[in-house]
């Protein structure tokens, strides 16, 4: 089988996936850019043995973060018999993509991880109707029920769910950690506080850092709260001044052989974002048996955890309802227990993996 894959970046999750897809096929990706400025630049190198070929596509730059090219049209008509996944839709090339595929009639597939339908009004979001519906196959971490592509012009029996993935098989544990195995890994990484909660994230107003901030200043509780993928910024600064928070760590990106100790040597993972198109730190968080606390604007969120059993999904920026849930947890270690075995028995299928394999088996039936 021929695969020709649009997408934005190199980012290491695509990466991951396409080099397991070209374990099954014959790939090609075809990227917009090699890395965003704001990305750490580890996100500029890469290697997939086994992609048959990755091109960056030249062209002029649009903005910050978009580039016009007519790359996708030379790529689409010389690859017109693979399977034509484009998995960046709403980027100029990704338009370009998808109008050119339905000029020529050649069938086409979307793939996203997800995302939160808009109120359906407005000429953007007609436009994105018009862009995204007539794809012969919608790929996507969301369940069909209640896909983010259905109010863009999706059928349900079109869209095919897989398990969105970060890690690799070996990237999951065999077992969670005993309270005496996490407190040497706690004295390994230099956290003295007895309650530890953790968030992964770049440190930009949508992750909703501000709001856990306000949270912590309110909980009663005495906890240590790490937060991973950033600097300090002033505004935090102020937050902590102002109510004179303690035990608040920063730190910048972690690769994830380091980032891993801090997931399991943390009692639970909080990610109060006002808006996550997926969310995959709840991916990892999972797996290293963390419960999670999230918000209804994360879609990890939404797919992955059943509320009062394996974490809490809250309102986004509900400050208030986020100090009741982590007040909770820091109060019922039994229960952090349940949803921490809850999340490593739930999130087990989800990876690379599997991913490219559930792909693969769609694309193998895609009957065009």
């Amino acid at each position: 089988m021929d695969i020709l894959f649009f997408s934005n970046i190199p980012s290491p999750y695509s990466i991951a996936y396409i080099n397991e897809l070209g374990k099954l096929a014959n790939v090609i990706a075809v990227y917009e850019k090699q890395s965003f400025k704001h990305r750490d630049s580890s996100w500029k190198s890469f290697s997939a043995p086994n992609v048959k070929k990755i091109v960056i596509m030249k062209g002029l730059p649009l903005g910050r973060i978009y580039k016009i090219s007519f790359e996708p049209i030379f790529q689409i008509w010389k690859h017109r018999n693979s399977r034509i996944i484009i998995a960046n839709p709403l980027t100029p090339c990704g338009i370009l993509s998808i109008f050119f595929c339905k000029l020529l009639r050649i069938p086409f597939i979307i793939q996203s991880e997800g995302g939160l339908a808009k109120n359906g009004k407005g000429l953007k979001e007609h436009f994105k109707k018009i862009v995204m519906r007539g794809a012969s196959l919608y790929l996507s971490g969301m369940n069909p029920k209640h896909d983010y592509f259905l109010a863009y012009g999706a059928t349900t029996e079109k869209i095919k769910q897989y398990p969105f993935s970060s890690l690799y098989k070996k990237d999951f544990p065999n077992r969670l950690l005993n309270q005496k195995e996490k407190c040497i890994l706690r004295t390994e990484l230099g956290i003295e506080e007895k309650n530890v909660v953790l968030f992964v994230g770049q440190f930009i107003y949508r992750k909703g850092v501000d709001v856990l901030l306000n949270a912590l200043s309110i909980t009663h509780s005495e906890v240590g709260l790490y937060l991973i993928g950033g600097k300090e910024t002033q505004e935090y600064r102020d937050i902590i001044d102002q109510f004179g928070l303690k035990n608040i760590h920063f730190m910048e990106y972690i690769e994830l052989n380091s980032l891993k100790k801090y997931y399991r040597a943390a009692d639970f993972f909080v990610l109060p974002t006002r808006e996550d198109t997926w969310g995959l730190v709840i991916n990892e968080a999972m797996t290293y048996g963390l419960p999670i606390i999230t918000t209804d604007k994360c879609v990890a969120g939404l797919e992955l955890i059943d509320d009062g059993i394996n974490g809490f999904l809250v309102p986004a920026e509900n400050t208030n309802a986020l100090v009741e849930k982590i007040d909770l947890l820091l109060d019922n270690p039994n229960l952090c227990n349940k949803m921490a075995l809850n999340n490593f028995e739930k999130i087990k299928d989800y990876s690379y993996e599997n991913m490219a394999h559930v792909i693969y088996n769609y694309l193998n039936n895609f009957n065009t």
